[in-house]
Order: structure tokens, then C-alpha cells, then sequence
């Protein structure tokens, strides 16, 4: 097994009811989910030259644009992470951050941490009221945004991998704003869906930038414009990322958040890159995983969970079946338990690594599952001693035809984020701040009850679910696999790969199997509607809990034919909407 990480070296809500917090938002957090009608398979794309699955069609086809134009995969990533702020603004963005995982045609691969980080200002108990609980201010408005990595990730990913220059690949995006794009009917009634959370939250003139002049709804087939967020790219464009960070533009996005109540400084932006992390890479049947490190939880999760799929042999049970949901669930129970209450900012905190990542320390705490039983998460803890101290997202996925492979998940947290849009650039805000521990021991708006290693601190990049990966075998591209879906981002991660590599399953039918996500508290299993009605009462008759959700995440894949190389790209549109395109 390659551990190449250090031992020192969400998000969009779950669909249905909310999970309880302590002290919920004025503004409900139950966020919009999927059109009414019927559910549909997965959509396909084959090629074997360039392949891109995204969120939305018009950056699908950016990518496969940048590509036909001499760009590489990295190029037509950045591209199609650009255009997603302009064309799906629930989760696309230039006002979040995310994750890239990059591997080249040459057996290269990187991982770029361009998550946000806490402002100068910021400080442990900011988001507590006087009795001690969490407030909305982490949530809504100025004061709930982290400082943005978006700009920064692609700016790195570019000069590091790209061939295109950077007014190339920033070009597009400046189009779709400037020039608009046609609506959808999933991205018109999202585009409804935020303006109306702006408004109950009381921002009228951000709502303003989500629908017609006369105050109306854009509708399907409408073209929608963004003028300033034209002008906010051009910049990008013309200046370079740095553009975002220093500078007349960024100057003018602090005095705008100031204005509001917000606490950035322009020293917070200056002060802010991307960074490349080394990545977590191990072995899985065969395949060499590639996988993101903290302060993406990611990657620690998801070789926790493929290890615990061996050591529990849970190929020998059917797929989908009560014996296999049930042991993967008790494994998810317990890798959660350590990624709630270890696990933070590398940079912050040090971290437990090389035992996190051993397969043996894996195995111990997968000792104790009872095979016809629920364990109760309150007898399950952290495996290791806890320090004690002083969900919109979007996923997509690029291969172009030389067999480089970016997998990329990128965030404002909830969708829409803070629903607070800087009047003079554009630009939405996340509320990534919730996803520290606000109050450690409480749960936060995804009911993940996180500890001290990920409390609030200046500088610091809170803990994050993102998982972009790439699967490699025989030294070959294999597969770009990723999420949104809050927490459960990773179990869904680890089901799609189970799928494909241990039952044999084309990308379309892993991606499509219905999901259960366990998180170790709220004690309980997240289950599709589509698994089976006697699946889900053999798990309660072992005592599960189960909440059923409509759908959990929107998994953008591509899949490499291991004997034509040719490309299989799926699109999720069954979970939402989106497009998967080749050549």
C-alpha cells in the first residue's frame, strides 16, 4: 500500500427533512431539491477523445470546447469550474473553494486544496449568542463567508498542468455572462428557489440578480445575463487570479462585505492561496486510488471504508442487499466517529495519519460489528484518543484524450450559500463557516457533531467531506469519480467505486444503485426512496433507524473501458440536473 500523505500532513444539505441543530436559522435550511416527474437514468456520453461531466450542459460543453481547441484536461477544468459560477450558481462559484485531484497522462498526480479559510477577525465562539448557542450569523449573510479559494485553485491548477493561456480558458465564462445562456427547467426553478431565500432573508438587491428587471422569474428558455459578474471575470481574465485577491477588485468586494457586516479585510485576501497537498494513494483490490488529504476528510474516510469492504468481504453478499447495507453501515458508523472528532486543518492541528490510513487500525475497529445487530453509536467513539485543547456543492469530472484526468468538487456550502451577493462584483458569497466546529460537541446544519481539531481559528480551512477521486489499474486512467452531498459525499464516493470494482457494475448502474449514508450521530441510516421497501425493514429489523431521503448527491463520472479506452461519461440527471458530453 502507497500512503503518500504525512502524518502531520457540504456541501449541499442532504435531501429531505433537515437534521436538528441546536439553534436553527431564522431562514429554514431545508434546501431546495429535485423537480417534480419522474426519476431518469443516468445520461450518457461516449467518446475517446475528450469527456466532461458537469452539473450543467453549457459548461459541459466549455469543457469539450477547451479541449477541441488544443487544451488539456486541466485547461477544460478550469474552464468548466469558471463557467459553472456564471451558469449553475447554487454551487458553482467564484465565492467558495473546493478541491482538485489531477492526474496526468504520465502518472503524475496532485491534489489542490483551494478550500476557504476564516477571516483575520475571526475567533472560536464568534457564531454564540450570550447562553452559548450557535446563531444564524453562521449561516446567512456576510458575516457566515469564509475567505474564497475558488480563483486561487484554478489559477493553480492552470500553471501547474495547463497548456492554453490563461485568457483562453477564463474566456468562456466571461461569454456566458456577458452574452447569457439559456435556461434549463431544473436552473430556472433554482434560479426561483435562491431569489426566494434571498428575499425571506432579506436581501432584496441579491435576489435582484436572480431575476428579471421587473422583479419576475426567468422561466425555461429564457436567456439570462450577468453583466456584473462579466466585468468581475473580465478582471480575472485580463489580470490574472491574482486579480481576485489584490487590488481594485478585491478592494471593492471587502468594502462591500464590510457594508454589510461582514469581517474580511483586504489583508485576508492578499494572504490567501491555494495550496498543493501531497496526495492519500493506496491500493483497493487491485486499483490504485487517488484521493483527497485533510482538510478534506475525503480521502481518510473513503480508504477507511474501502478497507473496512474487504476486511468485511462484503462482495460475497448481493448488492443492495440487508447483510451487505447493513455491514457497510456499521463500518460507516465508525470511520465517521474518527472523522468527526479527529480530523481538521493540517496546517492547525496534527493529525493522526498513519494510523488513520493503516489497514490493521482499520481492522480493529471493525472488530466488534455484530453482524445481525445495530451497534448504538453512543457504545462507538473515536478510535484514537481525542485531543483535548486549550450542502450545495457540485462535482464534475474531465478526461481528455491522452488520459489526463481531473476530478474536481467545489462549494458554497448550502445552496446558494450565505444568500448574500457582493453588490459591486457579483460575486456569491459561501457560508462555509458552519462547517467548523461552531460550537464543538453540536451538531451543525448537516447533524455532523464535530470536535476541538476543527474549532474556529484565524487563518484556518475548516474540515470538509469533498472526495474527488481517480481510479487507476494497470498503471491505466480507470475512472473520475465525485459528489456533492454534504457528509455524504464519501459513502457515496466509496458505493460508487464498490460498485464498479467489486460487482463488475458499468458506471451508469454504480452511479445510479440506490445510496445509504450513516454518519455515527444522528444514530440513524439516510436511505434513497429507490432502495427496497424489504431491504429497508431487514435493516430496522437489526435495529437500524432509518430516514428516508428523495436522493442523496449527483455523481458526475467517467469511466475508462479497460479494453477499448474508450470513455463512458454519466451525468446524474436522475438525482438532478446537469449533462455528460464527449467526442
Amino acid at each position: 500500500m502507497a500512503l503518500l500523505l504525512s502524518a502531520c500532513r457540504s456541501t449541499d444539505v442532504v435531501q429531505g427533512d433537515p437534521v436538528d441543530t441546536t439553534k436553527p436559522a431564522p431562514v429554514a435550511p431545508v434546501e431546495r431539491r429535485r423537480p417534480e416527474g419522474e426519476a431518469r437514468p443516468p445520461e450518457l456520453a461516449l467518446g475517446t477523445q475528450g469527456a466532461v461531466s458537469s452539473a450543467e450542459a453549457n459548461a459541459s460543453e466549455v469543457g469539450l470546447a477547451i479541449m477541441r481547441k488544443g487544451g488539456n484536461a486541466v485547461d477544460a477544468a478550469v474552464a468548466v469550474g469558471l463557467a459553472l459560477a456564471v451558469t449553475h450558481p447554487s454551487a458553482g462559484n467564484l465565492g467558495g473553494g473546493g478541491f482538485m485531484v489531477v492526474r496526468m497522462a504520465d502518472g503524475t498526480v496532485a491534489t489542490i486544496d483551494y478550500r476557504e479559510e476564516a477571516p483575520s477577525a475571526a475567533f472560536r465562539d464568534m457564531y454564540l449568542d450570550d447562553a452559548g448557542e450557535p446563531t444564524a450569523e453562521r449561516l446567512v449573510g456576510p458575516k457566515a463567508a469564509g475567505i474564497p479559494g475558488a480563483v486561487a485553485g484554478m489559477g493553480l491548477a492552470h500553471e501547474r498542468f495547463g497548456v492554453l493561456s490563461w485568457k483562453d480558458v477564463v474566456a468562456p465564462a466571461v461569454a456566458l455572462a456577458r452574452e447569457g445562456h439559456g435556461l434549463d427547467a431544473w436552473h430556472a426553478e433554482d434560479l426561483a428557489y435562491g431569489s426566494d431565500r434571498m428575499m425571506k432573508a432579506g436581501y432584496e438587491g441579491s435576489a435582484a440578480f436572480y431575476r428579471k428587471a421587473d422583479g419576475s422569474e426567468y422561466a425555461q428558455g429564457d436567456t439570462w445575463a450577468q453583466p456584473v459578474l462579466a466585468k468581475t471575470l473580465q478582471a480575472i481574465a485580463d489580470g490574472g487570479p491574482r486579480a481576485f485577491y489584490e487590488g481594485t477588485l478585491a478592494a471593492g468586494m471587502v468594502a462591500d462585505i464590510q457594508a454589510a457586516g461582514g469581517i474580511w479585510k483586504v489583508e485576508d485576501l492578499a494572504a490567501y492561496h491555494a495550496k498543493e497537498r501531497e496526495p492519500i494513494v493506496f491500493s483497493y483490490r487491485g486499483h490504485e486510488i487517488v484521493t483527497m488529504p485533510p482538510p478534506s476528510a475525503g480521502g481518510v474516510v473513503l480508504r477507511q471504508l474501502l478497507a473496512a469492504s474487504e476486511q468485511l468481504q462484503l462482495e460475497q453478499y448481493p448488492w443492495r442487499s440487508v447483510p451487505e447495507v447493513h455491514l457497510f453501515a456499521e463500518a460507516m458508523r465508525r470511520t465517521y466517529a474518527d472523522r468527526n472528532m479527529l480530523l481538521g486543518d493540517p496546517d492547525f492541528v496534527p493529525l493522526p495519519m498513519d494510523r488513520l490510513l493503516d489497514t490493521q487500525y482499520v481492522a480493529t475497529r471493525m472488530a466488534d460489528i455484530d453482524p445481525d445487530h445495530a451497534t448504538p453509536s453512543d457504545q462507538v467513539g473515536a478510535g484514537l484518543p481525542v485531543r483535548q485543547e486549550s450542502e450545495q456543492t457540485t462535482h464534475y469530472s474531465v478526461v481528455d484524450g491522452k488520459g489526463n484526468a481531473v476530478s474536481t468538487t467545489t462549494t458554497l456550502n448550502l445552496g446558494f450559500g450565505a444568500k448574500y451577493v457582493l453588490p459591486g462584483s457579483g460575486v456569491l458569497l459561501n457560508n462555509e463557516m458552519d462547517d467548523f466546529s461552531v460550537k464543538p460537541g453540536t451538531a451543525n446544519i448537516f447533524g455532523l457533531v464535530q470536535g476541538e481539531p476543527n474549532k474556529i481559528e484565524p487563518g484556518k480551512r475548516m474540515l470538509s467531506s469533498m472526495t474527488p477521486t481517480i481510479v487507476v489499474h494497470d498503471g491505466e486512467l480507470r475512472a473520475v469519480v465525485g459528489t456533492p452531498g454534504g457528509p455524504t459525499i464519501t459513502t457515496t464516493v466509496a458505493t460508487v467505486i464498490r460498485g464498479m470494482i467489486d460487482y463488475g457494475l458499468p458506471i451508469d448502474e454504480a452511479v445510479s444503485a440506490p445510496r445509504a449514508h450513516h454518519q455515527w450521530k444522528p444514530d440513524e441510516i439516510w436511505t434513497e426512496e429507490r432502495l427496497s421497501p424489504e431491504v429497508v425493514e431487514g435493516l430496522r429489523a437489526k435495529g437500524h433507524a432509518i430516514r428516508q431521503r428523495d436522493a442523496m448527491g449527483h455523481s458526475n463520472c467517467i469511466e475508462v473501458d479497460p479494453t477499448t479506452r474508450g470513455f463512458r461519461a454519466v451525468a446524474d440527471v436522475g438525482r438532478d440536473g446537469g449533462a455528460a458530453v464527449a467526442y
